[in-house]
């Protein structure tokens, strides 16, 4: 078991360890190679090993893998005797136009799961045309029918959590979190307002592809670019020999800390700054690898040393 300090989750009084698992591989044939790279053993495993570690918080939504992962999860956790917190997520299509919409994904979403209740349920993506007022509207039903615990939004700007944290107060429901992409290669959420929000309104930022998708592992290189569509859109020759000097950093950081790796380092990176990472883990290693980067934490010179080479990335 981690000895890693439990941290709120906004205001929400939920507390959690400062790192959740990422299951969007989990169920996902086209973008990650679900049944080629990995089976539902595999991932099984891995939600085991991070459970063993005290890492008990699983991200997933309703359109990873077609429902595919919310599936696996329920799965999973019916087989566990340890209790396991769980965040879905609904997309607003742009043909869902009512906030019933919503309540019905959700059911479906809880049907697949196995589950009653959900801790954290989240609007995935801000889409138009329906305001984000209504949605929030959608996430209060919720709260109160007992169907989800605490509720929270997803690739929203600092302008638009205002809004849903105002639309949400006027229903008596608090405002949990904002997930959205942020690691040392993607430092938007600190330079456009974002963070600072998330920091007056006491809202938990969930940091997603933390590791940006493996390119801070320090796996890849110019002559060792990852493969797949997706991931090899992301880095270039060009690109992948720009970040090399910060694997590097990464690389010193993490032997003066007892020999982390540089995906450690980062992690621990992302949790210092504030944030609540959710790596994604689809064998043991990777769950103990996340694992890896709890229990410590970074001195301040080590962030600033990061934060200077990370901005000439």
């Amino acid at each position: 078991m981690n000895d890693a300090q439990l941290v709120p989750l906004g205001s929400t009084g939920l507390q959690v360890v400062p790192m959740g698992i990422g299951t969007w591989a989990w169920g996902d044939r086209g973008t990650w190679g679900y049944g080629r790279t990995h089976t539902d053993a595999d991932l099984q495993a891995a939600f085991e090993a991070s459970l063993a570690v005290g890492i008990n918080l699983f991200d997933t939504a309703e359109v990873y893998g077609s429902g595919q992962s919310e599936r696996l999860l329920g799965r999973f956790i019916s087989t566990s005797q340890q209790p396991v917190l769980v965040a879905t997520k609904f997309l607003p299509f742009p043909w869902r136009l009512r906030k019933q919409n919503l309540l019905d994904a959700l059911r479906a979403s809880l049907d697949r799961l196995g589950l009653e209740q959900v801790d954290l349920y989240q609007i995935h993506f801000p889409f138009p045309p329906v305001p984000i007022e209504t949605w929030m509207d959608g996430l209060a039903d919720a709260v109160q029918t007992g169907l989800v615990r605490t509720v929270g939004v997803s690739n929203c700007s600092a302008e638009q959590m205002r809004r849903a944290h105002a639309a949400l107060a006027k229903r008596g429901v608090v405002l949990a979190s904002n997930q959205v992409e942020y690691s040392l290669l993607h430092r938007n959420p600190e330079r456009n307002g974002l963070m600072q929000t998330c920091r007056e309104m006491s809202v938990a930022l969930i940091a997603y592809s933390p590791i940006r998708k493996g390119l801070l592992s320090g796996k890849y290189t110019p002559e060792n670019r990852p493969t797949g569509t997706f991931r090899s859109s992301l880095a270039n020759r060009d690109y992948l020999a720009r970040i090399q000097p910060l694997i590097t950093l990464l690389q010193e950081i993490g032997q003066t800390h007892g020999g982390k790796t540089p995906s450690q380092v980062a992690l621990n990176w992302v949790m210092c700054k504030g944030a609540l990472p959710i790596p994604g883990a689809k064998n043991v290693r990777q769950a103990q690898e996340n694992a890896g980067a709890l229990g410590w934490y970074l001195s301040g010179s080590e962030i600033l040393a990061l934060d200077a080479v990370s901005d000439k990335m």
